[in-house]
């Protein structure tokens, strides 16, 4: 296996094995839910960051490998190019005050990283897209030195078969081609992590995906790619043209994109599993000696390892995650909605929201997806993206009469989902100092109409009235947010503007 990872080459039959021992897989998969061999309860979430690295003049420093190497912790691993870090928490049981613990272990760890990264002149900046990130950064030669990543691409450009093509049609218009892709690496988020029972997995998926668009309007944090403003968050659509394997031909024919947000509501987690099965072609046919049938007839726990490798190579916007832990098999919700930063705060307030407000919205008698066609919630996470803080949702009516209303994200978040959210939270035990706290963030955001889409886009505009070029406008925008980032107030708060005159560039 670790062979062909360094090769990077398969034969003709390395394909059918894999869809072979796929389907394998998934009968595993198929006898665990059977059998009811899943974990119990645990109330465990998780928690990945996306960062950049950035200098002192906001442009991005392709020295993740250096900065690793000094860092020397194992909640720091490389992500897709050489500018991107990512820090993964442990898991935490949702409770108590475990939001403002999560918050200052970020701090602490985000703090030590930054004076690691210092060493080589460089900072650790959270943001969804770097605003100064140019065409020439995101080619292949700036891809991570390791091998899965090299893998990976070269397997997606051969079944694409031509160039990539970007096209984002936003308050300007973005048009160009890539050769690999790299571009990818311009999205940074934030994973969100839940563990979950077998029997609740779909109605946790189903809520977190129907509150998909409110995470992004009330998150967004990622308007401009390549010099361009675009959405308030550009990363969805930047991520599914920069990973298609469709060529113009197969799109055309329905062919599902592997960033995909998806097609119905389920009633398993099985559902998306075979749903990986049925739709999407290997990518990395790399196959684990284990028989998963034969572990299970032995009374053990297989790994499901070609399973586990697929789910990874589709980019659901909530994906299913099989995993075990000390010999016992469990079930995660990964949520990848939402971009990085802007500040600790502000990652922990997305997080109580969307933590609190799955588990309300999962425990309703009348769940909102049996009232919600997914259509509309497809179109709202896509008006939320273009719109953020300004965007229109398409929600349930209130009331017996039914049927859906159209409502400001805003309104929505203030009138309905955070009193919810609240509830939720209160059901996982988290102390109301917790939730008064993390959900003020979110309900100040509507209040002001403010995220970080809206600060930097604004932010960038005094610029350029100041009489700045636009890259030299992006660049300050960027080191200006970069310093109220590690400030750490919420963005809410934050002063739109720069600080004193720059130089003209």
């Amino acid at each position: 296996m670790g062979e062909k990872v360094v090769a990077g080459r398969f034969d003709l039959s390395d394909r059918q094995r894999y869809r072979d021992k796929l389907r394998r897989c998934l009968t595993g998969l198929e006898r665990l839910l059977a059998e009811q061999r899943f974990d119990r309860p645990q109330n465990l979430m998780g928690l990945e960051i996306e960062l950049n690295l950035v200098g002192a003049d906001g442009m991005p420093r392709m020295l993740n490998g250096e900065v690793l190497e000094r860092i020397a912790s194992r909640d720091f691993q490389t992500e897709l190019a050489m500018f991107n870090l990512e820090v993964n928490i442990a898991p935490h049981r949702l409770g108590g005050r475990v939001f403002d613990g999560l918050a200052e272990e970020l701090r602490t760890s985000l703090a030590y990283a930054d004076r690691k990264a210092g060493e080589v002149d460089a900072g650790i900046v959270m943001i969804g897209i770097l605003p100064t990130l140019d065409r020439d950064d995101l080619v292949s030669s700036n891809l991570s030195d390791v091998d899965r990543y090299t893998l990976l691409n070269d397997q997606i450009v051969a079944a694409r078969g031509e160039d990539f093509v970007l096209d984002i049609d936003g308050v300007e218009r973005l048009t160009c081609t890539s050769k690999s892709i790299a571009p990818e690496a311009a999205c940074t988020s934030v994973q969100l992590h839940l563990q979950v029972t077998p029997g609740r997995f779909a109605d946790v998926w189903n809520a977190a995906q129907a509150v998909a668009g409110v995470q992004i309007a009330v998150g967004a944090n990622s308007p401009f790619l390549f010099g361009r403003e675009l959405w308030c968050e550009s990363r969805p659509p930047l991520f599914q043209q920069s990973t298609d394997t469709r060529p113009p031909e197969l799109q055309a024919q329905g062919v599902r994109p592997r960033t995909w947000f998806g097609e119905r509501w389920i009633s398993s987690a099985h559902d998306l599993f075979e749903e990986n099965l049925r739709y999407f072609p290997a990518l990395l046919p790399i196959c684990d000696e284990e028989d998963p049938l034969e572990v299970l007839d032995q009374g053990g726990v297989p790994s499901l390892a070609e399973l586990v490798l697929h789910n990874g190579t589709v980019y659901r916007w909530n994906r299913p995650v099989y995993g075990i832990a000390d010999g016992v098999p469990h079930l995660r919700v990964e949520n990848r909605v939402l971009p990085a930063g802007p500040t600790i705060t502000d990652v922990i307030a997305n997080a109580a929201f969307y933590y609190g407000l799955v588990r309300a919205l999962a425990e309703e008698p009348r769940p909102v997806w049996t009232r919600l066609p997914f259509e509309a919630a497809a179109a709202n996470f896509d008006a939320a993206c273009r719109y953020g803080i300004d965007a229109r949702m398409v929600w349930p009516r209130r009331g017996r009469h039914g049927g859906t209303v159209e409502v400001d994200a805003v309104t929505l978040v203030r009138d309905e989902l955070l009193p919810l959210a609240d509830a939720g939270l209160a059901g996982w035990g988290v102390e109301p100092a917790d939730r008064d706290l993390y959900l003020g963030v979110i309900e100040e955001r509507c209040r002001r109409r403010a995220n970080g889409a809206s600060w930097q886009t604004a932010t960038f505009h005094r610029a350029l009235e100041a009489g700045l070029s636009r890259d030299a406008a992006l660049a300050a925008t960027t080191r200006r947010y970069g310093e109220l980032m590690h400030l750490g107030e919420p963005v809410h708060t934050w002063p739109v503007g720069l600080p004193e005159p720059v130089p003209l560039g």
